[in-house]
């Protein structure tokens, strides 16, 4: 699989804006990202050390390599920019502690750190596009920083994106919008389906709840 890097630059509804308002709070230290950063791309330098060697996504871009890992069911990609010699930073594919054990077979939640010089530029797009098109279903967490709400819309054009509410890890979907009151609720998350799903199949794998009053059926998805 062709992981291509693309600059990402999407033109947002004003309702979208709005709702951009709401359950964004995420912020990262610089210092503790630049320590954090040092000490990975120590190790995926240091011969013998589990970082050592791990495999390669292919890109289009030639001083950017894309170095994956797997643990535990979760899924690490790391960007290093081999011609500064540096980590530029990663994506992390997380599972959820909330779902349940029947969801938490095909859902993760994704969490990206990036250098702000290498932000906006599409990094975090690619390697979602890569999870989602490796079949990967994902969710997101109580909160999410501006970037990825934004992110997550963008994806949407290809990709199947609903809200569902969570809690007591059961999943019950909401549909393709839902209104500020709603979105605002820590119970609500947003979803995107990956390659080959379906809404109806997404609920019967993972146990969601799926009202009969949604308007659930798959739309058409432009790239």
């Amino acid at each position: 699989m062709t992981l291509t890097i693309r600059r990402l630059v999407p033109a947002l509804p004003p309702w979208l804006s709005r709702l951009m308002e709401l359950r964004i709070d995420v912020s990262h230290d610089p210092k503790r990202f630049d320590e954090e950063i040092a000490s990975i791309y120590d190790r995926i330098r240091k011969p013998g050390h589990s970082l050592h060697g791990i495999p390669e996504i292919p890109t289009d871009d030639p001083d950017l390599v894309f170095r994956y890992r797997e643990a535990d069911g979760e899924f690490y990609v790391y960007v290093e920019d081999i011609r500064r010699e540096q980590l530029v930073g990663y994506t992390v594919f997380n599972r959820l502690i909330e779902v349940s054990k029947r969801a938490d077979r095909f859902v993760r939640a994704p969490h990206s750190k990036y250098d702000p010089q290498y932000q906006r530029r599409g990094l975090a797009t690619a390697i979602y596009r890569w999870g989602l098109d490796a079949g990967l279903c994902l969710m997101t967490g109580a909160r999410q920083s501006t970037g990825a709400h934004a992110l997550w819309h963008a994806l949407a054009r290809r990709y199947e994106l609903g809200y569902v509410d969570l809690r007591s890890k059961t999943l019950t979907y909401l549909g393709r919008e839902v209104s500020p009151q709603v979105l605002d609720d820590l119970h609500t998350r947003m979803i995107l389906l990956g390659d080959g799903w379906t809404v109806d199949r997404f609920a019967k794998a993972t146990g969601m709840n799926l009202p009969p009053a949604c308007a659930w059926a798959s739309r058409p998805l432009t790239a």
